[in-house]
């Protein structure tokens, strides 16, 4: 699904990295840990072909990303941002935005599933005629999360998703990952014990 070979990126002149490799299958999970700084949101960047490589190749489906391909690439990815701007208006508007754009006209707007996601996420069926305005951190999390999940896109791209949740919650947010069958994941954590997804590690500290 994901194939990055000798990546190296650089910001303002800055090296974050260079020579990073990794492959990632259809349905298999990988979280990339490091500390503040070292590129881990850099990385989701250009994989989403936001953030150019100084070098290396990036491969979504086996297609190279570059500047020719990325708008059609970029509808295999979903993505979990640390600090997601859900925009104006309620949180089922927030859910429905997405659904009105030309790549996502496809996509029936399912509210048992969406009710279904938040129960998994301990939110109750109010919190969407909430104002997004009146969300905690925690909350605006976890409606990141149904918003890339009803994309029903084979790549999720997580960055520091859980940072805002509690214990319970973040055990609650990884088994409903866990229950996404046939999805790619990529998350960026400085986390040591990851997502709790039984996940792949790849630590940026070792990447030149």
């Amino acid at each position: 699904m994901l194939e990055i070979e000798g990546l190296c990126l650089r910001v303002r002149d800055r090296k974050l990295f260079g020579n990073l490799s990794l492959r990632l299958a259809p349905g298999e999970r990988l979280t990339v840990q490091g500390p503040s700084g070292c590129g881990k949101s850099s990385l989701l960047r250009a994989v989403l072909g936001f953030l150019p490589p100084a070098e290396g190749t990036v491969r979504v489906a086996g297609k190279i990303l570059n500047e020719h391909s990325v708008w059609r690439l970029r509808p295999q990815m979903a993505w979990v941002p640390q600090e997601a701007d859900l925009g104006p208006g309620s949180v089922r508007e927030a859910l429905d935005r997405p659904l009105a754009y030309q790549a996502n006209r496809h996509i029936r707007r399912d509210e048992a599933q969406r009710l279904e996601w938040l129960e998994a996420l301990s939110l109750t069926p109010e919190i969407l005629a909430q104002p997004t305005e009146n969300l905690s951190g925690g909350e605006k999390q976890r409606i990141a999360l149904v918003a890339a999940l009803q994309l029903r896109r084979p790549l999720i791209l997580l960055d520091e998703p859980v940072s805002a949740l509690d214990e319970d919650n973040r055990a609650r947010f990884a088994r409903l990952l866990r229950q996404q069958e046939g999805q790619s994941l990529l998350a960026v954590s400085h986390d040591r014990e990851g997502l709790g997804l039984g996940e792949r590690f790849l630590h940026l500290g070792e990447v030149e």
